[in-house]
């Protein structure tokens, strides 16, 4: 499964990555170090029709899960 790494990047660039990633691939992991990006790209995701599992794996440490339904 793809992983984009995100950490450490401000908006809107892992939305950004995040758009890219999902035009060529139906499952993959974002992974990112703020609550904003989180919220951003499950918004983004689920405007396009995805399913989003988000978890948290550490101290403002995200693991998002996006697949295409």
């Amino acid at each position: 499964m793809e992983k984009i790494d995100a950490r450490g990047r401000s908006c809107p660039e892992p939305v950004i990555l995040t758009q890219r990633q999902f035009r060529s691939t139906d499952k993959f992991e974002v992974l990112v170090d703020n609550a904003c990006a989180v919220q951003n790209i499950t918004r983004f995701a689920e405007n396009k029709g995805a399913s989003v599992t988000v978890t948290e794996t550490g101290e403002d440490e995200y693991t998002i899960l996006v697949q295409k339904k």
